[in-house]
């Protein structure tokens, strides 16, 4: 049994295309002995997109662009790396490995060649489930650092050889072989067929999912209480408040047990409750909310920023 690894990187990705021009792949044996390592350079077909509309935040590839003009265009490589990625005595790998089949997929779209069908495996998911995490997405170049692989990013075949690395630094953790491994994390692989692809799972993943979903449920539940109870809310006329008007973090109003007894407190003072920060005299956080809705209330001069503790306080002298 065989592994392969890959990578792709692409002159410019877009909802119809995605410009592959460079293919990096390592094949190793069960016990990662390298048996082929290679970059297959494309010519994409078209300009190199690499940055967004104001020219920024743009990857930089480690190679000579203009070595890609030299090269073959995708269908003349399809074959190939069809033979390499559907070879049955094989496990396929890739690092966020997603992206890279759907940018075959593009690939395949673009130039009107049949669908791929073969299986994958995620070495990103592979990690996420070693450390019990799948709150972030984590990168190639920080798994490896972590795992004392060296590399150069952005490089097809490097990323592909550092991504087969940390499946094997993982094996060595757990002291098991690759199919173990997968068993271990009770991974389920992806697949692409027919030009529909599944992406691949693990037991851990989905029971993260599961919880989000229910947790997702239960604020918007909590949400449409606060909402219901605030509405109905009449200011007391002459209270020492002045009809000022607060607005609470999303933190803090999902929190009812919180929430709708300050509530309580504000209109019993003579003020009022917005949900809408621009209309706002105090804003209502939890310690460290760097939430986009904290920020909007930060930035504004007529808007004063209180913390539970601060609130309490102003609503009990």
């Amino acid at each position: 049994m065989k592994l392969v690894f890959f990578d792709i990187e692409c002159a410019g990705v877009h909802k119809t295309y995605a410009k592959i021009c460079a293919f990096g792949y390592v094949v190793c044996d069960g016990q990662f002995n390298i048996l082929e390592k290679e970059d297959i350079l494309i010519n994409p077909r078209g300009r190199f997109e690499l940055t967004n509309r104001k020219g920024e935040k743009g990857i930089i590839l480690p190679y000579e662009y203009s070595e890609f003009k030299k090269h073959p265009s995708f269908p003349a490589v399809y074959e190939r790396i069809k033979a390499l990625l559907e070879d049955k005595n094989t496990y396929v790998f890739g690092h966020a490995v997603l992206n890279d089949v759907k940018y075959l997929n593009l690939e395949t779209r673009r130039f009107k060649l049949p669908s791929f069908r073969f299986r994958f495996n995620d070495s990103q998911l592979l990690f996420m489930s070693y450390k019990n995490d799948f709150s972030r997405q984590f990168g190639l170049e920080f798994i490896a650092s972590e795992l004392g692989v060296e590399f150069t990013p952005h490089r097809a075949a490097d990323d592909a050889y550092a991504t087969m690395r940390v499946v094997e630094a993982m094996c060595k953790v757990n002291n098991c072989g690759f199919e173990e491994l997968l068993k271990l994390y009770r991974i389920k692989s992806g697949k692409i067929e027919n030009y529909n692809i599944t992406r691949p799972l693990s037991e851990g993943l989905k029971g993260y999912e599961r919880q989000r979903k229910s947790d997702k449920e239960q604020r918007s539940r909590a949400r449409i209480k606060f909402n219901n109870y605030y509405l109905k809310k009449r200011v007391v006329k002459g209270g020492r408040l002045g009809g000022a008007t607060f607005t609470f973090s999303r933190a803090i109003e999902d929190d009812i047990s919180v929430s709708l007894a300050l509530v309580d407190k504000i209109y019993a003072n003579g003020g009022r409750y917005t949900q809408q920060v621009e209309a706002c005299a105090y804003f209502v956080k939890t310690e460290g909310d760097t939430s986009g809705r904290a920020k909007s209330a930060s930035s504004r001069k007529n808007v004063k920023m209180l913390e539970i503790a601060d609130l309490e306080k102003l609503l009990n002298d």
